[in-house]
């Protein structure tokens, strides 16, 4: 990974008195519009994922169908995503969202004809469009956050959409394994459709400003993905910045893991759903826990979220290696929502950075670059602890284990960069600076 950078070029001076959430979504209708379009969306997305993963466990039985599903929900981004960054960059990004929704609120029905272990094919083929739907999506609702919020803003405004994605996978995963209990897949797959379609409902009624035209910068509809490339590889502080979500994206073989303690290891009397569900809240419970964290720590003080990177992965790591020898599903949970607490801090931290560091007219194919690197980091680790599982003769408690381990490694990377920057009184680190 590249050497972390000594200071983002961020304003380094705090500023007083940060809005609170309350201040944000009372004063800013786009942000409360964007923010209403997350819940409903993500709400849904998080019914889903305990659906399809239990439809898969049920028709197969195999950890191994279960992490091709994940590799399918994420490779496609790997992919795509250069690619739709450079249309996120020329289009109109409020209006690429919008019908990103709606295409993605129609592919969702087709989970409905899922009923036998040989029809597995329609549900991947069904998640792979949408997740090629998401590539444009994701990259776009970054690139145009701080189009709609002022420079003190826009870290509540991050940690506010962290809680918001947190707090909808706890009630999410939690809600879903009630209702597929009580009512079945197919509600979850109805619900999660209708939900796309209400986000995108409150995203067209968004009045985003004019995107600025940089001097000497080309224009959106010039933007090519070479262009991105030469930016992203010029400034050494931008890769850096991308490394973030990257390294935290090791955790794709704990999502799994989360699936195999639910239904193998730690079940909940006999129940896949209900272990899967108390592990994905505990999840969510955790990101949105760091999230407010953030908030109320760092306020709009890049800088001190800057030097929380090394803890935060080293936290990661030990919260999961704690998760790996949980007695109970309790203690487990208690473990992951730890782990989360941290990850979330990561996942701010990247936003804010590069957000705060890249201009306008990159920001699309900047954040599709960290989106495809996160996406296809994460798949692969998935597959690699599936095939560990099936394969490799390596027990559930084990791989944890292994996975938490890993995360020392980007921790001390961020931490020795710290170390060396303190002692260099705060000159200029490797990858810190920023040529224009």
């Amino acid at each position: 990974m590249p050497s972390p950078p000594a200071e983002p070029v961020a304003a380094r001076t705090p500023i007083a008195r940060p809005p609170t959430f309350r201040d944000l979504l009372v004063r800013n209708r786009n942000v409360r519009l964007l923010w209403l379009g997350q819940i409903v969306s993500q709400l849904g997305d998080w019914f889903n994922v305990v659906a399809v993963y239990t439809l898969l466990l049920d028709l197969t039985g195999s950890a191994t169908a279960v992490a091709v599903m994940m590799v399918v929900q994420q490779l496609p981004i790997a992919v795509f995503g250069p690619l739709a960054g450079v249309l996120v960059d020329r289009m109109d990004r409020r209006r690429l969202m919008v019908w990103t929704d709606l295409v993605r609120g129609i592919l969702m029905f087709g989970l409905l004809l899922v009923r036998e272990g040989h029809q597995i094919w329609i549900a991947y083929l069904v998640i792979g469009l949408a997740v090629v739907a998401t590539a444009f999506f994701e990259p776009a609702r970054s690139a145009i956050l701080p189009s709609i919020t002022s420079r003190d803003e826009l870290l509540p405004a991050n940690a506010l959409s962290a809680a918001t994605w947190a707090t909808m996978l706890a009630a999410g995963a939690a809600v879903g394994g009630v209702i597929l209990t009580l009512f079945g897949r197919d509600v979850a797959f109805v619900l999660n459709a209708m939900s796309f379609f209400a986000s995108a409902w409150f995203i067209r009624r968004m009045q985003v400003p004019a995107r600025p035209a940089a001097a000497g910068a080309a224009r959106p509809r010039q933007a090519t993905l070479s262009d991105g490339w030469r930016y992203v590889r010029s400034h050494p502080q931008v890769e850096a910045f991308l490394s973030i979500k990257g390294a935290w994206a090791l955790a794709g073989g704990v999502m799994l893991l989360l699936t195999v303690f639910g239904e193998r290891v730690l079940p909940i009397a006999g129940s896949t759903a209900a272990g899967i569900g108390v592990l994905y809240a505990a999840r969510g419970i955790g990101a949105g826990i760091g999230a407010l964290g953030a908030r109320w720590t760092f306020g709009s003080d890049v800088e001190r979220l800057r030097s929380a990177i090394g803890p935060a992965y080293l936290a990661v790591g030990a919260g999961y290696i704690a998760f790996s020898a949980s007695p109970t599903i309790w203690i487990a949970g208690l473990a992951i929502a730890a782990a989360h607490v941290a990850g979330s801090v990561l996942w701010v931290a990247s936003a804010v950075l590069l957000q705060s560091t890249v201009p306008d007219e990159f920001r699309g194919r900047v954040f599709a670059i960290e989106f495809a690197l996160l996406t296809f980091v994460s798949a692969t680790m998935s597959y690699v602890t599936a095939f560990a599982l099936d394969h490799g003769h390596v027990g559930p408690r084990p791989m944890a284990a292994i996975l938490g381990a890993v995360f020392f490694v980007p921790a001390a990377a961020w931490i020795r960069a710290g170390r060396r920057n303190s002692r260099g009184s705060g000159s200029r680190g490797p990858g810190s600076g920023r040529s224009s």
